[in-house]
């Protein structure tokens, strides 16, 4: 039974690299196991590693669910300093998503449902 999913990223100054995703996840880290190592839990039982270490090639992305793609993206411009990314959306895909890069080049972006109604009943089931 899969209960839980954990994801890695690596990048080589720890502390610079935990203040830029503070800022992206909006929270200080949930746990931190050991030296060179910091965990946020982005939602129940989905956890983001955050590793001191070389970043892996063409990592990612990296992406989390959001309720309005554009305000997000239009936040993190101004707190994070990226550059504008495009939003795509196909009419065969459920969502519209953007992605970006973190400053060690490793892929991470945000998606939001088209159907609010299909996206409600996902909060739901999350959060119930």
């Amino acid at each position: 039974m899969l209960f839980e999913v954990t994801n890695q990223i690596r990048v080589p100054d720890l502390l610079e690299g935990q203040q830029w995703y503070e800022k992206l996840l909006g929270k200080k880290p949930d746990f931190i196991p050991h030296e060179g190592f910091v965990e946020w839990e982005v939602i129940p039982g989905f956890w983001l590693q955050l590793a001191e270490g070389t970043p892996s090639k063409n990592s990612g992305p990296f992406r989390i669910g959001v309720t309005d793609l554009e305000a997000t993206r239009d936040t993190l411009v101004e707190e994070l300093n990226l550059a504008h990314f495009d939003i795509h959306s196909r009419e065969e895909v459920p969502v519209k998503w953007g992605t970006f890069q973190d400053p060690w080049g490793n892929g991470v972006g945000f998606y939001e449902y088209h159907d609010k109604k299909e996206e409600e009943e996902r909060l739901n089931l999350l959060y119930k």
